[in-house]
């Protein structure tokens, strides 16, 4: 295997004096240096060309490879491979064209500030996403490193967890890492005011409940009265049983067709790592209780789109799962269905007669798996107790066979 001619290294605040023999050999080597601006300034009068990235930052794959075969390096801070370019440039180079040479990583320095055993918290990013991406991991005890955006990040995570019912929760503002101009400070999210924050700087948050705040396990069959809705949702119990049946993946998308109140959505985003949801509600007024569920609840992938099924499904990425819990119609099922990729779960629940017997039709021809389910939930009869039924709900399943 030839030596690889692209050296991807770490470094720190410090600068180019804190790098190892290897790195710093790699780097007077380079005749093309690539990074931000704030690293190639520490290059003096290095003679490589330097070469910043570009905005869109994917469009810099195209100098990476014009510099293909002679030596070259990307400086990127820190750990390049801990939500730095390694990943990225691993989608366009091979793996023995590359070597990563990483400095110590921004959550290692924050862990050791603060006394946290790394592999007990969770290390996280909004560096070029949105603050809500950490929605999921907001719980109660939970501690999060989080790599800032900019200076005005810290003010806007205190602001998601004010929300969120954590406005007790620590913040620790770790500026400048491993530089001479490193500097820590700590504030509650509630009032947070730290002034003049550093463009530089990550998060160390202890998360904690604020008084009167409700946190739900991430458990799948979360109680009604956890949603705001208007009586149109998928009740506890089928919705469980629905849960069970689309069986929600790391990274998968879901279709939730005549969402309602998000329900299916919402317990989808929450058990399924990364994953994905798409909301089709016609109802402004359910759109947003859809979007105020999401948040509550601590998810964060769900788009809501206004329309009916099916022509709102058009232009719409591929599902791994479909969810029909409102709206069902004799064109609903074969345009979600043609849609769903190969090995994908639709699941479809029906109440009234009419659906039903759409669904009764479509299990005759397709198969799959076909339930009635009724819950009778105990209640106050004067003075006694008896049991009222609820509307029985009619359960199908279906799973697409792979091309």
């Amino acid at each position: 295997m030839s030596a690889p001619w692209l050296h991807v290294i770490g470094v720190g605040d410090g600068g180019l004096d804190t790098l190892t023999p290897e790195a710093r050999r790699a780097l007077d080597g380079a005749q093309t240096v690539f990074g931000g601006e704030r690293h190639l300034a520490m290059l003096g009068d290095h003679p490589a060309r330097r070469v910043r990235w570009r905005s869109p930052f994917a469009e810099s794959a195209a100098d990476i490879l014009a510099a293909r075969g002679s030596p070259a390096v990307v400086l990127a801070t820190g750990d390049p491979s801990w939500f730095g370019p390694a990943r990225w440039l691993r989608t366009f180079l091979d793996a023995g064209e590359m070597r990563v040479l990483p400095g110590p990583s921004a959550f290692s320095l924050a862990a050791a500030r603060m006394g946290w055993a790394l592999e007990a918290v969770r290390c996280l990013t909004i560096h070029g996403r949105e603050v809500e991406a950490l929605n999921p991991h907001v719980a109660p005890g939970a501690r999060l490193l989080v790599l800032s955006e900019d200076g005005a990040s810290p003010a806007r995570v205190a602001d998601l967890l004010r929300r969120r019912g954590f406005g007790p929760s620590r913040i620790a503002v770790l500026e400048h890492l491993g530089g001479p101009a490193e500097w820590v400070r700590e504030a509650e999210a509630d009032g947070f005011a730290l002034p003049d924050v550093a463009a530089l700087n990550t998060l160390a948050v202890e998360c904690r409940m604020g008084e009167g705040t409700v946190h739900h396990p991430f458990a799948t069959g979360l109680p009604d009265d956890a949603f705001r809705h208007d009586g149109k949702m998928t009740k506890r119990v089928p919705r469980a049983l629905a849960l069970a049946a689309l069986a929600p993946g790391a990274g998968e998308l879901l279709w939730d067709v005549g969402a309602g109140s998000g329900s299916i959505s919402v317990e989808w985003l929450r058990a399924a790592p990364g994953g994905r949801a798409i909301a089709v509600e016609p109802i402004a007024e359910r759109r947003a209780m859809i979007a105020e569920n999401a948040f509550r609840l601590g998810t964060h992938g769900l788009l809501i789109i206004e329309g009916k099924a099916p022509a709102a499904f058009e232009g719409l990425p591929a599902p791994d799962a479909v969810f029909i819990g409102g709206g069902l119609t004799d064109g609903v099922f074969h345009a979600a269905f043609a849609a769903l990729k190969g090995g994908g779960r639709l699941v479809a629940h029906a109440v009234t007669l009419e659906s039903e017997a759409i669904l009764l039709a479509l299990h005759e021809v397709h198969g799959g798996e076909l339930l009635r389910v009724a819950v009778s939930h105990a209640e106050p009869v004067g003075p006694y107790r008896g049991w009222r039924p609820a509307m029985p709900v009619t359960h199908w399943c279906l799973r697409k066979a792979r091309p």
